[in-house]
């Protein structure tokens, strides 16, 4: 039985980079839980995000509300609908489709939702 239930979400465009054996570990359990690859990310981290406590008492102090948002997430500009992020930019809404390029070392890539 899988451990995160994944549903459809909204999606805003980002690219990440991570170890490519991680991305690999993604799309299986993608395969297994039969949802997107973009749906697993986002299910796993709101559930790890939820379970830390230590976390979720930092995010009722002042000093989480001054992070440098350090994401780069892609800005609309292809007539596509898009929504306001906590900052007040314009960010992208709708489903991903990505790519994995391979990065420096070979040992991880980049994951680049379009």
């Amino acid at each position: 039985m899988p451990l995160i239930e994944v549903t459809q979400s909204r999606y805003v465009s980002a690219t990440i980079r991570l170890a490519a054996a991680t991305a690999t570990l993604i799309d299986q359990y993608a395969t297994f839980v039969h949802a997107s690859a973009d749906d697993v990310v986002d299910r796993a981290l709101n559930y790890v995000f939820g379970k830390d406590r230590e976390f979720q008492e930092y995010l009722k102090t002042t000093q989480s509300r001054d992070v440098v948002p350090t994401l780069r997430v892609r800005r609309s500009g292809n007539g596509e609908a898009s929504e306001p992020s906590a900052t007040g930019r314009k960010v992208v809404a709708g489903v991903e489709v990505r790519d994995v390029l391979p990065g420096k070392s070979g040992s991880e890539g980049i994951i680049r939702a379009r």
